[in-house]
């Protein structure tokens, strides 16, 4: 029997929302156990998650204070705030590259998922991305501690940051959920990722600002929606500004589109992973 809900719902983002809600404990659950898998046996154990982020920040701040000042720099008001930009979009940039980059794999390393057809395996790709979301809340507690001690105070603008972040949530799960499916069907996927998060890293103003580019060049590079993403949650990180609403509701937009799309062929898709696998 074919338990595939009618398309007019999967395409529906409340709908997706209520039926990721009701399997939230789940999610959860497996979210705990991949942090606890990670760092099991290990001598610091959980305390890796906050030295990770926090030996990153005191690389970029030798290398971008002691050993050159990049131009961009200058633009950013001095090579501390360069640091500080550089390392709130690594932040939120690697919120979205450690789920697109497990995606691949995230059915095909639970077969004895698959084979339960009450498991809902539509849960995979919401259980990585809160364990991402454990990794980039200690990255961010060390971004507003160094903002803190370097200013003396933070804006009340970092409220904006769960607002700014909407779009990216969104984008992140359908991505995954398109990814989780094709991994199971075509095993070069999880290659192909890894090369193209490489060069969506570059091709996101992270290392350098969209105003330093040719005019051309800018409407190139605001074509990819996480350049909206970042520029708007690090207004609010380090500008105290709220983010830009226009560019904002387009990626909004766009999230929520990729969202039903990723959901829906995940859902139409799963019927076929048990005999692939």
């Amino acid at each position: 029997m074919d338990r595939t809900p009618p398309l007019r719902r999967t395409l529906d983002p409340l709908w997706i929302l209520r039926e990721l809600w009701r399997e939230r404990e789940v999610a959860a659950q497996l979210a705990r156990h991949d942090v606890q898998a990670t760092y099991r046996g290990s001598l610091l154990g959980a305390l890796w998650i906050l030295i990770q982020p926090l030996l990153s920040l005191a690389v970029y701040a030798f290398v971008f204070t002691v050993v050159f000042q990049p131009r961009a720099a200058v633009q950013e008001g001095g090579r501390f705030e360069f640091v500080l930009s550089l390392f709130a979009g690594m932040v939120i940039y690697n919120l979205f590259a450690e789920v697109v980059s497990r995606s691949p794999l995230l059915v095909v390393t639970k077969t004895s998922y698959v084979k339960n057809v009450v498991f809902p395996l539509q849960v995979l790709p919401l259980s990585a991305l809160g364990t991402a979301l454990v990794g980039f809340a200690c990255g961010l507690v060390i971004l507003l501690g160094a903002v803190l001690a370097s200013r003396g105070a933070l804006d009340a603008a970092v409220l904006w940051l769960p607002v700014a972040l909407l779009p990216l949530l969104f984008l992140t799960l359908g991505v995954s959920w398109l990814l989780a499916s094709l991994g199971v069907y075509l095993r070069d996927v999880q290659p192909a990722v890894r090369v193209v998060l490489q060069l969506l890293f570059f091709a996101t103003p992270i290392v350098y600002g969209v105003e330093a580019l040719p005019p051309e060049w800018q409407r190139v590079v605001w074509l990819n929606p996480l350049a909206a993403i970042v520029t708007n949650a690090r207004a609010g990180l380090l500008h105290g500004a709220a983010p830009s609403w226009p560019s904002w509701a387009a990626t909004l937009a766009f999230g929520l589109a990729v969202f039903g799309v990723g959901y829906t062929w995940f859902a139409r898709t799963r019927k076929g992973f048990a005999d692939v696998m």
